[in-house]
């Protein structure tokens, strides 16, 4: 695909070259069944896109733009959100695989993960302000120096967070779930 604007177009069952793909932009698009693993998308914006059941495995973005971007039942394994533009940055996921993924040092209050695999995810240094994990799968996530104020933790399930590591004022959490703010600790709660 060459480098142009994409308006209010679908892309559907495509699988896209490995190759980059730069200075692109796809304004109000929906990629639905799409195969972007591997691919490599530089200084491409992605506004008011929605991905549906794509696999975007392994996608590099770099110094890219998303900008009201929702992903649906998609697979995002080790995708490096932390080289995205920083300006307008928005995202939403549902009922999605992010495990191994990256979102060192990004600013996303009010983002919402729902129904969502974040194994071993990154939010080192992010702004969470707000946010939603809603029934969502936070094991071996990493949230270190990582501002959780008000972030609703109400039905995420497998997270250890330590509190004197990151900013939590107001933050939600299960009266169940306690154990994993108090894991380094060695507590055994009953």
């Amino acid at each position: 695909m060459s480098a142009q604007i994409h308006d209010d177009k679908v892309f559907e069952d495509i699988t896209f070259d490995k190759g980059a793909i730069r200075n692109a932009e796809y304004n109000n698009c929906i990629f639905k069944k799409c195969d972007l693993s591997e691919c490599e998308f530089a200084v491409t914006k992605f506004i008011d896109c929605v991905f549906e059941n794509c696999n975007l495995s392994m996608l590099k973005l770099e110094r890219c733009t998303l900008n009201d971007v929702a992903f649906k039942h998609c697979k995002l394994l080790g995708v490096n959100f932390s080289r995205c533009e920083d300006f307008l940055f928005t995202v939403r996921f549902e009922s999605c695989i992010l495990d191994y993924a990256s979102f060192m040092g990004k600013k996303m209050p009010k983002t919402r993960f729902a129904k969502t695999s974040l194994k071993e995810t990154t939010f080192t240094q992010a702004t969470l302000t707000g946010s939603v994990f809603d029934e969502c799968n936070l094991a071996d996530t990493v949230f270190r120096q990582t501002d959780l104020t008000a972030v609703n933790f109400s039905t995420a399930l497998n997270y250890i967070i330590d509190p004197e590591l990151n900013t939590m004022n107001k933050a939600i959490f299960p009266a169940h779930g306690l154990e994993g703010l108090l894991y380094k600790y060695n507590l055994k709660i009953v």
